[in-house]
């Protein structure tokens, strides 16, 4: 059992978070944390500092709650790389779009023209990222 000097309270690790309470609470519930009990209360040692770590980070790349589960808690390594693949190549072409979209705002940014959508140069680059297609040209 972990000691409670090594250990740290809901609370503690809610504020550390910058989380609620309940929200921990929750992950609980789902599986996602697995807190001791000491007393009859919930110590969260360092192992379950990186786990929330990790959720949230998870979080942060677009896993829902449900995958996070999948990916952390299963024992077949087969299953998390599945998961983790997934969110790979979804991530990729979320940076893929977002990348191509700051070329388009800097190069708005670079034009000396009045009306920059005006400009051959950012129609070009418009043009060259695909952004434009055959029948909104046309339209």
């Amino acid at each position: 059992m972990k000691s409670s000097a090594t250990t740290m309270s809901i609370g503690e690790i809610a504020a550390r978070f910058g989380l609620a309470a309940h929200v921990l609470r929750h992950w609980e519930s789902m599986g996602l944390v697995t807190p001791a009990r000491l007393g009859g209360r919930r110590r969260y040692g360092a192992n379950d500092l990186y786990r929330v770590a990790v959720i949230l980070r998870a979080k942060e790349a677009g896993l829902g709650l449900d995958e996070i589960r999948e990916m952390i808690t299963t024992s077949d390594p087969a299953q998390r790389r599945a998961v983790l693949r997934r969110r790979r190549d979804e991530l990729a072409e979320r940076i893929a779009r977002a990348q191509a979209s700051l070329d388009l705002v800097e190069c708005a940014l670079d034009c000396e023209h009045d009306d920059f959508t005006s400009c051959r140069h950012f129609q070009a680059v418009v043009a060259e990222r695909g952004t434009l297609t055959a029948t909104t040209a046309s339209g």
